[in-house]
């Protein structure tokens, strides 16, 4: 692969980041007039759409059957679990600060793959795994004291991931991409009928909290409203996956996965544009430290050929 194919891929993940980095300001808009699972229902219905009538359309094989039952039903959980934390911290929470804490996950995901996939790794990788845990501490800047342990919510999602993704580096050798995808979508939608036939009458919705509101509030309140939200974070889901699949399927992922970290940077942008949000000088520390750890890391794995967080696209 030459370079001028790779800057495509690149430039594929760059904007890939920068849908994500969009999608989870629609959040911050929409989330105190929407239930967490009337919006995460709607994303992943639409997105399911549009990429099935992808999957239609280019004749793409879809294998219904997975060799790997329970290892895909607790991986669905896991990822689906994940992002639902990941949407809850973005209440309260910064994008940038959010994604920065996220990032922690290259950092699980090299200690998975030591215990549960016997990669072995050198006293340098460990090194680097505990700098990234470093800028993770002082991002939090825990005061013990008094601190809030909501704001783990992120590094929580980070771990539940890295579990998921390592199931997926062992079902990926049968199961290919588009029935890990279908499943997927057929689960959460599952778990998101489900959670709705429980609460989404809005019964336990007896909160001041607007975290804890979001999280119990009644389904479909405010439709006019939110669900034009819901509907272009669908399409934005879509396209960035669209995106992210391209880039790692034709061009090389030990080259473009590196510019995932973009997504920090978006995050940064975004949050300052719409809502004033400025990282003081603890957090850009700490996203310093993050990104140098988990560039150290990929170019370790690079030169192992231990590609467990390369080739496998982040994000939901």
């Amino acid at each position: 692969m030459n370079s001028e194919n790779n800057s495509r891929g690149i430039i594929l993940v760059i904007v890939a980041m920068a849908l994500f980095s969009i999608q989870d300001a629609l959040i911050k808009f929409v989330f105190e007039q929407a239930a967490l699972y009337e919006i995460y229902f709607g994303r992943i219905f639409i997105a399911s759409i549009i990429l099935g009538l992808y999957i239609l359309v280019t004749k793409q094989k879809l294998k219904i059957k997975t060799e790997y039952p329970f290892l895909t039903l607790i991986r669905v959980l896991l990822h689906f679990f994940a992002f639902s934390f990941f949407f809850i911290s973005l209440t309260f929470m910064s994008l940038a600060m959010a994604n920065a804490l996220f990032f922690s996950s290259p950092f699980f995901i090299s200690i998975f793959a030591r215990f549960f996939l016997k990669e072995k790794i050198g006293i340098r990788r460990w090194s680097a795994i505990f700098i990234g845990f470093l800028g993770i501490y002082i991002i939090l800047d825990p005061d013990f004291g008094n601190f809030e342990y909501k704001n783990l919510l992120p590094v929580l999602c980070a771990f539940l991931y890295a579990l998921s993704m390592t199931i997926t580096k062992i079902t990926s050798d049968k199961d290919n991409f588009y029935t890990q995808l279908f499943y997927f979508c057929t689960i959460a939608l599952g778990l998101c009928s489900i959670i709705y036939l429980i609460f989404g009458s809005g019964n336990f919705d007896n909160f001041e909290n607007p975290t804890m509101q979001f999280i119990f509030r009644e389904w479909f309140t405010n439709v006019d409203y939110a669900w034009k939200y819901i509907f272009v974070m669908g399409i934005l889901a879509s396209v960035s996956f669209a995106c992210i699949f391209r880039a790692y399927s034709y061009y090389s992922p030990s080259v473009v996965s590196l510019f995932e970290y973009s997504l920090i940077i978006w995050s940064v942008i975004i949050g300052f544009i719409y809502f004033n949000d400025t990282p003081n000088l603890r957090t850009f520390l700490g996203i310093v430290l993050i990104i140098g750890a988990g560039t150290y890391i990929f170019f370790r794995e690079k030169l192992k050929k231990q590609n467990l967080t390369l080739n496998l696209p982040k994000r939901r």
